[in-house]
């Protein structure tokens, strides 16, 4: 792929890796002139500006990468403030790079097959370039990860954010801190959208009661779900499942 692209604000985790030419890479205030076999990192959030060279214009594969840990994983390795790296020297590396290509062909469980490649991609980055960060750092991040789990497994009970820190052995107001400053977002906003997620899922595939689908998620009463599902998707559980089933009768 060649092109030119304007300053715009990163929605995705991204590796960018040059196969031929030359262009310019701009983040953090840094400026990068980058050419042939190199690569370079773009982490979501990120206002970032790339260019082609105009008289030879590189040509680059790509890896986007999304999802509520992307962040904290990149943030393992020391290529969130160096930005820019090579696989000369790592054949694995570049190796994980095209397999993802490969995979993308596949139709038969292409999702768990590039997760897979996509996870051994990561752990060989964090790898090859570790970030030297302090203890105290990454402990911080541990107890992130350990929030995240939590919640993935709880989500469905009435657990609160106290419940949380508890767990964790922390103060509430550190934890909040904490959690905001890695991932954008408060742990009882994380632990909201988890519950009307996963409210939508039972919206559109079951013909559960709305009040049997609250409780699923937690709420006990069926009235304060309505409100905060409107609040979060801007239409009752009720049209969005009609509006849902609709879209499905018409496909």
């Amino acid at each position: 792929m060649a092109d030119q692209i304007a300053r715009h604000r990163a929605a995705l985790g991204m590796v960018h890796y040059i196969l031929s030419g030359k262009g310019v890479y701009q983040c953090q205030g840094k400026t990068f002139r980058l050419g042939e076999g190199e690569a370079f990192l773009i982490c979501p959030g990120e206002l970032i500006y790339y260019e082609a060279d105009r008289e030879e214009p590189w040509i680059y594969t790509w890896i986007g990468m999304q999802g509520i840990k992307i962040k904290g994983y990149l943030e393992r390795t020391s290529l969130v403030e160096s930005l820019v790296f090579c696989y000369g020297g790592y054949p694995r590396l570049r190796a994980c790079h095209e397999r993802l290509f490969e995979a993308e062909q596949k139709t038969q469980s292409r999702d768990l097959l590039m997760n897979s490649i996509l996870y051994e991609y990561l752990f060989l980055l964090a790898d090859k370039f570790p970030n030297k960060k302090p203890a105290g750092a990454e402990k911080r991040s541990n107890y992130v990860e350990e929030v995240l789990n939590f919640i993935e497994g709880a989500f469905c009970d009435p657990i609160t954010v106290q419940d949380i820190a508890d767990h964790l052995c922390l103060n509430r107001s550190y934890l909040h801190r904490q959690f905001k400053a890695a991932m954008g977002v408060s742990v009882q906003d994380h632990l909201l959208d988890r519950r009307i997620r996963q409210a939508c899922i039972l919206l559109k595939n079951t013909d559960l009661p709305i009040q049997v689908a609250a409780r699923s998620v937690s709420y006990q009463d069926a009235l304060y779900f309505s409100k905060i599902f409107h609040q979060k998707k801007e239409v009752t559980p009720s049209q969005y499942r009609m509006r849902h089933q609709r879209r499905s009768q018409t496909l």
